[in-house]
């Protein structure tokens, strides 16, 4: 079996892989600051509640965008998991070329993201996932990774609201009935949703007017993801597993198993 971290702003979601099948996943709070025994007793736990010893995992594998939780994190793999677990990070095999004018500047959860989409879905295609961050990266037919766009989700935009004005409530982020609000809850989640799937169709629409990709596909994954997706027939294919299945691919490509 091999455990794959995928290490977010708000959430470390964990997965494990077994005979190349997902068979379960589970998630833990990126922003309590935890020590590595927390982070140990957690993950072994968890594993324990899906009948899986740790004795059985064989690799341990993470893509992390928060790198002060890393040196916790890889102790509690190291002493509860008894591996050394790979990162996903420059030098480490992919499969794609990122072409980018700054390759190292692009996020292993982004790099995991366009691995899997092309790998499952091929090329060209455009992968969006929305994260605290939204993104939305190419892949060529050929495995080239040249431009990403980067907007702010919609959990930082309602942040935003309900942080920076006085009146405004904290809400549930939820399609509503009809963009035609009522009253204040609706008309934060009207402005949200509707906003987002604005901004993501008319991105769609500039990526394929400007690469001349016709037949680009659109891939979309992250928690909010779904929400959108069933919004639009502007995004092909919703994979909620996407980035799991991005890093065990890259796993896959080491040729090695963690000791």
């Amino acid at each position: 079996m091999v455990l794959v971290i995928d290490v977010g702003n708000t959430n470390i979601t964990c997965g494990v892989y077994e005979n190349d099948i997902l068979k379960t996943t589970f998630r833990i709070t990126t922003k309590i600051p935890r020590t590595s025994d927390e982070y140990g007793v957690l993950i072994r736990d968890m594993l324990k509640n899906n009948d899986i010893s740790t004795e059985h995992i064989e690799g341990v594998i993470i893509a992390s965008v928060v790198p002060n939780v890393m040196h916790a994190l890889v102790g509690a793999i190291n002493r509860y998991a008894g591996k050394n677990p790979l990162i996903v990070g420059p030098g480490i095999k992919t499969g794609i070329m990122i072409t980018s004018d700054n390759p190292k500047e692009i996020g292993p959860d982004r790099i995991v993201d366009a691995v899997a989409a092309y790998v499952k879905y091929g090329g060209p295609v455009l992968v969006l996932d929305f994260g605290t961050a939204t993104t939305y990266d190419l892949v060529t037919e050929d495995g080239k990774f040249p431009v990403g766009i980067t907007a702010p989700g919609i959990r930082i935009s309602a942040k935003a609201l309900w942080e920076d004005t006085a009146k405004l409530p904290e809400i549930e982020i939820k399609k509503p009935k009809s963009i035609l609000a009522t009253e204040t809850i609706s008309s934060m989640q009207a402005g949200l949703v509707y906003g987002q799937i604005g901004q993501t169709e008319y991105i769609i629409k500039k990526v394929k007017e400007e690469t001349g990709y016709e037949n680009l596909k659109v891939v979309a994954t992250g928690g909010l993801g779904r929400i959108i997706s069933e919004s639009t027939d502007a995004i092909d294919i919703y994979d909620a597993n996407l980035t799991l299945k991005g890093i065990y691919l890259v796993y896959k490509k080491q040729n090695r198993r963690t000791k």
